[in-house]
């Protein structure tokens, strides 16, 4: 492993890390104010962090070019990646917020370490999702979908056989999680910025979140005030730093390992919450908790290349 690559992983490690405690900071933010001004705030704040990450990463290069038909075709080509990036970031804007509302109303009643196992599903579950898409999995896909299920089994489901509502909650919100992943999937070849994206999307999710609140909850500034940490935590370090450090981490990684150092948020959130919050698990959740992590890690393994024909 070589400077650059031990590089990207420390920034991916530490984009898990700062992922996992925020699973800490949006419980704490449930003692405050409601599910959907909570995902408002911390996204509009997320979106407020990225402008000037945009124009850093972005900032346009002066080009003296005369004033041909080339040049009115490239401008009318411009135009359409405008159009297509703000469709982009109404449609990933719009799923992100389904998945995180679901996440945020689950933590009123759910500890951050279980969020973190139950969302982290969302690894397993976007091959199979990807079914829909005319795309094949492989079998370790269905191989982590099982050890995933039996792992949520022993994590979510009581004696009873009755699923906690706050679990339920966060498990559709990692099948929007997922849904997120495929709409980036779709629109990002068709994109030269992504960050644009993720700053557009974000003020999307604000901007709806918000509106939500203003109907179905009350907002009061003082309590805001009171929520400012976990909001800023999740909003600046979630939000900005977290999404920057991936960016510049996945440059050097490979994509397989980088998203085998990215799911170590589920064990951070786990340890976070129990350093943190005091969270305590049984030891039937602690299985649930392996199962489940050796899914993700498994559905994550490269495949073994084919050897040529000599």
């Amino acid at each position: 492993m070589d400077r650059k690559q031990l590089i990207g992983n420390l920034l991916l490690l530490t984009a898990s890390a700062i992922w996992g405690s925020a699973f800490v900071a949006q419980r704490v933010g449930m003692d405050y104010i409601g599910p959907l001004t909570f995902t408002g705030a911390r996204f509009l704040v997320a979106a407020l962090v990225l402008i000037p990450v945009v124009y850093f990463l972005e900032k346009p290069q002066k080009v003296e070019e005369p004033a041909t038909e080339k040049t009115e075709l490239t401008q009318e080509e411009q135009k359409n990646k405008k159009r297509t990036l703000i469709t982009a970031g109404i449609a990933c804007g719009s799923v992100l917020f389904l998945g995180s509302s679901f996440q945020q109303f689950g933590l009123v009643t759910t500890s951050a370490g279980k969020t973190a196992f139950i969302t982290a599903l969302y690894i397993v579950l976007v091959p199979i999702f990807s079914v829909f898409m005319k795309r094949r999995p492989g079998l370790k896909c269905w191989i982590g979908v099982a050890l995933g299920t039996v792992g949520l089994y022993f994590l979510c489901i009581t004696g009873s056989l009755d699923i906690a509502p706050g679990d339920l909650f966060v498990l559709i919100g990692a099948g929007f999680w997922a849904a997120h992943i495929l709409v980036i999937d779709y629109f990002l070849p068709k994109l030269s910025t992504p960050v644009r994206l993720s700053m557009y999307q974000f003020f999307v999710v604000a901007i709806i979140a918000l509106t939500c609140a203003a109907i179905f909850e009350e907002i009061s500034l003082s309590t805001i005030i009171d929520c400012a940490y976990p909001i800023l935590y999740a909003g600046v370090l979630s939000g900005g730093v977290g999404f920057t450090f991936q960016i510049l981490g996945q440059r050097y990684t490979n994509p397989t390992v980088a998203s085998l150092i990215l799911s170590l948020e589920s064990v951070f959130g786990a340890i976070f919450g129990f350093l943190l919050l005091r969270e305590m698990m049984s030891g039937r959740e602690i299985l649930g908790c392996i199962l489940m992590f050796c899914a993700i890690i498994i559905s994550q393994l490269p495949d073994r290349k084919k050897p040529e024909a000599v």
